[in-house]
């Protein structure tokens, strides 16, 4: 359970807070024995917040949560295919901050920063500081949308787009919501699994209050980031008229067993979420040791929905470059 005194401070406090160094994490959870398998990149150092690493088992190397987040030596090892900008993001940035690729959906990059480095994450090489917008990129930003009517939906990401101020947020959504076009934001973000009073009253009003349709898409691996308070902060979020969604990546020795993908399918739903995608690992570098192959992946699904009703079961899928939508796995019962 989470310690009580870490979630009674705002969670601006707890994001301050957030544990950076690897002595104090091992410290915390009684693992200084793998001291010596930590490897931290300089671009991506270790970054997780007290709530998060509450919710750890103290002595357990394996906790499914720590593996996310302990910054490993096999990160260190080189692997074809492996690359820094596995989606090829770069090449859809038609105006600065914006990323283009769906046709109707259009992706806003409102912070470089997360509350958390989770080691597997695709956007770890991304090259925040020439991709962020600016004030004066606002009205830039407005005339694009403007000049594709084919846009209905606003995707705020980052980095995490929770990570800003509520000021800051509420800005872009006064921006986005005086677009008459847009019907839809979506907010994508890890923030409500790691620091769950991140969903605090001023932020759930607001979003109730928006003359758009709110979707949050969290982004929770394991049952075990959902505990009794994070699942009551989602429900709050349910009841302000969120849809709730989620999305999980398939993490070798983490999630990557039918027990775990049920139990997680199941913790989502009684805390108000809908199980959403199930992605393959993204190939980027550093992270090869996170993947499974597509095979196991695809008898998982399969396992999934044979014990699962249909809306538990997260769609399997994979990100490609230049490929405007999720491709799906192809999970065709050949036996």
């Amino acid at each position: 359970m989470i310690n009580h005194l870490i979630t009674q401070k705002n969670w601006q406090t707890q994001l301050s807070e957030a544990i950076t160094s690897i002595d104090e994490l091992l410290e915390i959870l009684q693992l200084q024995s793998l001291r010596s398998e930590v490897y931290v990149p300089e671009h991506f150092e270790l970054r997780v917040p007290r709530a998060f690493v509450a919710k750890m088992t103290v002595g357990d190397r394996d906790d499914p949560l720590l593996r996310q987040v302990l910054p490993h030596q096999k990160e260190r090892i080189t692997v074809a295919g492996y690359v820094a900008d596995p989606l090829a993001e770069n090449a859809h940035n038609p105006v600065k901050g914006v990323l283009h690729k769906y046709q109707s959906r259009l992706l806003l990059t409102l912070t470089g920063a997360c509350a958390i480095h989770c080691r597997y994450c695709f956007r770890q090489h991304f090259d925040y500081s020439a991709n962020m917008p600016t004030a004066s990129a606002k009205q830039d930003i407005i005339d694009y949308i403007s000049a594709h009517p084919e846009i209905n939906e606003i995707i705020l990401s980052g980095g995490d787009p929770l990570n800003v101020t509520n000021r800051r947020l509420f800005a872009w959504l006064d921006t986005l919501e005086a677009i008459e076009q847009l019907t839809t934001i979506r907010i994508h973000t890890r923030l409500p699994l790691v620091i769950p009073a991140r969903l605090d009253d001023a932020l759930l009003e607001r979003l109730a209050q928006s003359c758009c349709q709110i979707v949050m898409v969290i982004h929770g691996n394991h049952a075990n980031e959902i505990d009794t308070l994070t699942a009551e902060y989602l429900r709050r979020a349910r009841a302000a008229g969120i849809t709730l969604l989620n999305q999980a990546v398939l993490l070798k020795g983490i999630n990557d067993s039918v027990s775990a993908q049920m139990a997680l399918s199941q913790r989502l739903f009684a805390a108000g979420v809908l199980p959403y995608y199930l992605h393959v690992l993204d190939k980027v570098a550093g992270a090869a040791h996170f993947d499974r192959d597509e095979r196991s992946a695809i008898e998982l699904y399969w396992s999934l929905l044979a014990k699962l009703p249909g809306y538990l079961v997260p769609k399997l899928v994979r990100e490609l470059p230049n490929k405007p939508f999720k491709v799906p796995i192809n999970v065709y019962n050949d036996k």
